[in-house]
């Protein structure tokens, strides 16, 4: 059986092609089985994601065609496009392609950490369904053990790469610890919501979502507790906010300088900080002149991105090197198995041949043969049938001329060999 990983991602299939090939999570346990019932699989696991489709499995025949008629024909698309986009990684290549997507070096926000969790429950997916065994069970749980190695031990997830992260880890670095901060968030987009998780999981104080309709502004602010504010009710509530978070559509600020500084003089001075993600801006400039306001625009946000993703690719180079040495280790490891299970086969053989002649002997002893003659043509037969097939080749060997086999072969059976 040969290890598989096959498939497609962003960086080879458009979003087309990628939406068209896509397993719903009620879709796995079906195409799990109709995998291993078309494809001869005995173990496989699924991977499905917004960025992603991927099959990892076992197979006799390393045709690549084979993956690709049936993922095609799965989902009723077009197997010659399916051939131009994907990928068939074999053996120690696919253990390595299996290992850098469980790791996030694979992924299009590299480091990103959702990978990790989407490859468990594909793997949990795949066990509750009956296929995966005792290979793949060692194999993934390897993988997910070198996973939580690299995001240990390098880098890879330490910086934010996005700015809705930025924000909040910008707000961390000023404030410290935000579970004593109160953070209006204004606007109700997707960048908001991203920055309302992330904050979050800070556990911050309170945590306000403002928007121009409270609606909206509910739809991310009650699965949070949060409470929510309409554009209008913003001067009234603007002096308890410590972080000020706005992303909205507006072509006209929102916050101009006199708001700001009325909030803070209720404040007493205490600090602000706010971050501006809007374009055209949501903040006025000028808010920036203040004393005790601290004031960040998406072009400031862009720069700290850039800066960390380019820490994030240094990063995984690290992680890569990792990932090469763990899978060489777990693919030596693999092998010495199979020669272990090789030894094995070899010594049952060998004794399931003695126990048949012994068997035949004894028999024979208790039909009144002479013991004599019963231990010789039992020696006879156990050392013919012993030498049987390192003597066919051997002869193989020297009829075609190959001295390296020559040379294993005797070393194999613990003969002299020849140094002329």
């Amino acid at each position: 059986m040969t290890l598989i990983a096959f498939g497609i991602n962003h960086k080879t299939a458009p979003v087309e092609l990628r939406e068209k090939i896509a397993f719903s999570p009620d879709a796995i346990v079906s195409a799990l089985a109709s995998l291993t019932s078309i494809t001869g699989a005995q173990e496989a696991v699924i991977v499905s994601t917004c960025n992603r489709t991927e099959v990892y499995t076992q197979l006799e025949n390393t045709d690549k065609n084979i993956l690709i008629n049936w993922l095609a024909d799965f989902h009723q698309v077009d197997a010659s496009f399916l051939a131009n986009n994907c990928y068939h990684h074999l053996q120690h290549d696919a253990l390595h392609h299996i290992m850098r997507v469980a790791s996030g070096l694979d992924s299009l926000m590299v480091g990103e950490p959702q990978i990790l969790g989407q490859v468990k429950q594909a793997y949990i997916d795949a066990k509750n369904s009956g296929v995966i065994n005792s290979e793949f069970e060692r194999l993934f749980q390897h993988t997910f053990a070198v996973a939580k190695r690299v995001r240990s031990e390098t880098d890879i997830g330490a910086n934010a790469v996005s700015v809705a992260y930025a924000s909040v880890q910008l707000a961390k670095h000023i404030f410290s610890s935000l579970n004593k901060s109160r953070v209006l968030l204004i606007g109700a987009g997707e960048t908001i919501e991203l920055v309302a998780k992330h904050l979050a999981e800070q556990n911050v104080k309170s945590l306000t979502v403002a928007n121009r309709t409270l609606a909206r502004a509910q739809l991310i602010a009650r699965p949070l507790g949060a409470n929510v504010l309409t554009l209008a009710q913003i001067p009234q509530h603007l002096k308890d906010a410590d972080i000020v978070i706005s992303s909205t559509a507006s072509q006209l600020p929102i916050l101009g300088k006199g708001l700001v500084e009325s909030a803070l003089k209720e404040r007493r001075h205490k600090p602000m900080f706010l971050v501006d993600l809007a374009v055209p801006r949501d903040i006025e400039p000028e808010v920036g002149q203040l004393d005790d306001a601290y004031l960040y625009t998406v072009d400031d946000l862009h720069q700290i991105v850039e800066k960390n993703l380019a820490n994030r690719q240094d990063a995984a180079l690290l992680a890569d090197d990792m990932i090469q040495q763990q899978a060489l280790q777990y693919w030596q490891w693999q092998k010495s198995q199979s020669s272990i299970d090789l030894l094995k086969t070899f010594r049952d053989q060998s004794a399931v041949q003695r126990d048949l002649l012994v068997a035949r002997a004894l028999n024979q002893l208790a039909d009144g043969k002479d013991a004599s003659m019963v231990l010789v043509e039992m020696a006879n037969k156990l050392t013919n049938s012993l030498i049987h097939a390192p003597t066919t080749a051997l002869k193989k060997a020297a009829h075609e001329q190959d001295e390296q086999r020559l040379i294993l072969l005797q070393e194999a059976l613990g003969m002299a060999t020849n140094k002329n």
